[in-house]
């Protein structure tokens, strides 16, 4: 994807609903301080879906780019010049660039995201992995999973038709999966990768299931933190990553895609970040 901001665009916002609890605002502020980009301002706006269109009909020549979060990741599409291949093959796009030319152009930074948070942690390869939960974080995972996972991978669910749709996602993305009743979930814990993608406390019950020798666990939730499973995970010895690791990390990739400048600060991002959640739990 082509087409980062030059000086006359510099204005960029995340969008969603609900959107007051977003930390993006945070993390994209101090990679602008970081980087001495003084004129760069990055808002927060409650759009839904039936608003949408309207707002990206009213973006002006200074917006450089925007983050997009539920519900608008795949209703964003028909909106677009052009989408990257890493946002089509899960039908949803959280980052768009504009560029000079006029064009909107769509990408998806979860995916990459989720690969780099845990490459940070050294896991570069896995020979299995289990997902918890058939969501659109899920399919995200699903295709970060395909770059890492050199085997089958188990996604766990409520329903048979989101089973189906899962296995369809490995599909297309060309990974093996295999479905599994969510009554089954504490099996999921034996895998050398863990990915949990539920809301919270859709996993609490698991916590008292956590193996001896745990492997790594990817819990997408940041707040509130440590979930029961990521603790009892942890305590056990486990590798633990945070849905912090994984805003983070796509936050840098957009930063990166919206101001043409690499490599964004990362450090200065999850700083940020964390000081954030720690004032909301004060």
């Amino acid at each position: 994807m082509t087409g980062p901001a030059t000086a006359a665009r510099h204005r960029a916002a995340v969008l969603g609903s609900p959107i007051a609890h977003s930390l993006s605002p945070v993390l994209h502020r101090a990679a602008y301080a970081e980087l001495g980009l003084g004129e760069w301002t990055y808002d927060r706006f409650e759009v839904d879906e039936a608003a949408l269109p309207a707002f990206m009909a009213g973006l002006g020549p200074g917006w450089a780019g925007l983050s997009l979060t539920m519900p608008l990741k795949r209703a964003v599409i028909p909106l677009l010049d052009d989408v990257s291949a890493t946002a089509r093959s899960v039908e949803a796009v959280n980052t768009v660039v504009l560029t000079d030319d006029g064009r909107r152009l769509g990408d998806n930074t979860d995916i990459p995201g989720i690969a780099a948070a845990l490459r940070e942690r050294g896991v570069e390869k896995a020979g299995s992995a289990a997902i918890l939960g058939a969501g659109a974080t899920a399919s995200s995972a699903l295709a970060a999973l395909a770059r890492i996972c050199t085997g089958e991978v188990t996604v766990y669910v409520r329903s048979a038709e989101r089973a189906a749709e899962m296995r369809e996602w490995g599909e297309r993305l060309g990974v093996p999966v295999r479905t599994a009743d969510w009554s089954r979930a504490a099996e999921a814990l034996a895998a050398p990768l863990v990915v949990a993608t539920t809301p919270a406390g859709a996993t609490d019950a698991l916590a008292g299931a956590v193996p001896e020798r745990p492997g790594t666990l990817f819990d997408v939730l940041y707040e509130p933190w440590p979930t029961p499973l990521a603790a009892a995970w942890a305590g056990r010895g486990g590798t633990v990553l945070g849905g912090l690791d994984l805003l983070v990390h796509q936050a840098v990739l957009q930063v990166e895609l919206m101001t043409g400048r690499a490599p964004a600060p990362l450090a200065a991002m999850r700083a940020a970040g964390e000081a954030a959640l720690a004032a909301r739990t004060r």
